[in-house]
């Protein structure tokens, strides 16, 4: 679940910016971020955000938004699998709209190219020490085999997985140590070892050199990897947030207040 929670935030950073967009159910004409092609059946985690916002609620009504709350959890979750912790800004409000073309658009695939994933971050105002930086997340969690299907049959590797179906079957992002937040996903993108083409690109596409350097550095210095996530993570939670009268605390973080 940490790594669940840590994807919701940068999936609902990635569009419109940090506002909870991505925890809002289909209503009306709005049709819901969760239906979008990169999060249908794959983001999970909605019921601990509800359960978080249940008891804030009980406790002091209108005060902490859902936005809030995803960029606490991500923190949460990163700290407690053995990463490191940050100071979170707090002041977001919540979007009263989602953004389903936005959720198509914005959110990398699984099997991006380098370039395509550069501009994807650069749309949002990051840039490739970011990308490189918060690729690291994917020393935790796990993916579905509809997700690195295509690259495991481009390339010999030794995971197991035929081709006529299996797509929901789960594979760890990090095979080395699935459950903890360190630099081993360096390490393995090195060895061109990452489970999805996206990670593999950063090594493979890199022609000038740069962010394999990075690579290099965060897979023999834990510690800067952490201190560069920090940076990186800090500044995605601060993409277009809603501040004062913008948008509003929701009461249930699924719906608009009525």
């Amino acid at each position: 679940m940490a790594a669940s929670l840590l994807r919701l935030h940068f999936h609902d950073c990635f569009v419109m910016g940090c506002d909870a967009s991505v925890l809002l159910e289909s209503q009306g004409s709005m049709v819901s971020e969760k239906q979008a092609g990169p999060n249908l059946n794959s983001l999970r985690g909605f019921e601990v955000i509800d359960e978080i916002k249940y008891v804030l609620e009980e406790a002091c009504p209108y005060t902490v938004s859902c936005a809030d709350i995803l960029a606490l959890a991500a923190r949460d979750a990163v700290l407690l699998r053995g990463g490191p912790g940050w100071t979170v800004l707090l002041g977001r409000r919540d979007s009263l709209k989602a953004s389903f073309s936005g959720a198509n658009q914005y959110i990398p695939a699984p099997n991006s190219s380098l370039e395509t994933l550069i501009a994807n971050f650069q749309d949002q105002g990051l840039d490739v020490a970011d990308l490189v930086a918060l690729s690291g997340s994917h020393t935790i969690g796990r993916a579905r085999c509809l997700s690195f299907r295509q690259r495991v049959y481009d390339v010999s590797t030794e995971h197991d997985y035929d081709q006529s179906g299996r797509d929901n079957e789960f594979a760890p992002l990090d095979f080395m140590t699935p459950a903890r937040f360190d630099n081993h996903y360096y390490l393995n993108i090195l060895e061109g070892e990452g489970l999805l083409g996206s990670d593999n690109v950063l090594v493979a596409e890199d022609d000038e050199g740069e962010i394999r350097r990075q690579v290099w550095a965060f897979a023999s210095n834990q510690k800067l990897f952490f201190e560069s996530f920090v940076k990186s993570a800090v500044k995605m939670g601060n993409i277009n947030v809603l501040t004062g009268n913008e948008g509003e605390i929701r009461r249930n973080c699924r719906f608009v207040n009525s």
